[in-house]
């Protein structure tokens, strides 16, 4: 009586299978993780154009850009009756999202950098003024934070 083939892979074939897996993983890895690092920064400035269009929208119906207390909440939250004439929000239509990197978007209003408007802005991966890449700021007038 003699023993049937049966199917299967070998160790050996098996091995190769994920040598050619890691070798892969390996060289396309660092290459996607850069594009996901290009995401969040132009994600971060995708919002910060759109918070910047809704700024602009309140301070058509308000007079005047919201302060920095009030923050960025005040472009979904009605103020109190009568503290706050001309309000025609929600000027977005869902709440305020956290940055790419799980941060609060920073906005003064008047902006140190700008007196008659405002400064929003992410200062990036790193949480720090300056950097490059993936680290650098992401501010609503084109140019790094100055410590």
């Amino acid at each position: 009586m003699s023993r049937s083939n049966s199917a299967g892979f070998t160790l050996l074939e098996m091995m190769v299978v994920l040598a050619i897996i890691g070798t892969l993983a390996l060289l396309v890895g660092p290459s996607v993780l850069k594009h996901v690092g290009d995401a969040n920064t132009t994600t971060a400035k995708s919002q910060v154009e759109i918070f910047a269009v809704a700024l602009d929208a309140y301070r058509l119906d308000t007079g005047r850009y919201p302060t920095t207390e009030q923050g960025l909440a005040a472009l979904r939250i009605p103020p109190v009756a009568g503290e706050q004439p001309g309000w025609r929000g929600p000027y977005l239509r869902k709440a305020v999202p956290l940055d790419p990197w799980h941060r609060a978007y920073i906005y003064r209003a008047p902006g140190t950098r700008n007196p008659d408007s405002y400064d929003l802005y992410t200062l990036g991966r790193d949480g720090q003024p300056g950097g490059e890449g993936e680290d650098a700021d992401v501010t609503s007038w084109g140019e790094a934070v100055k410590p």
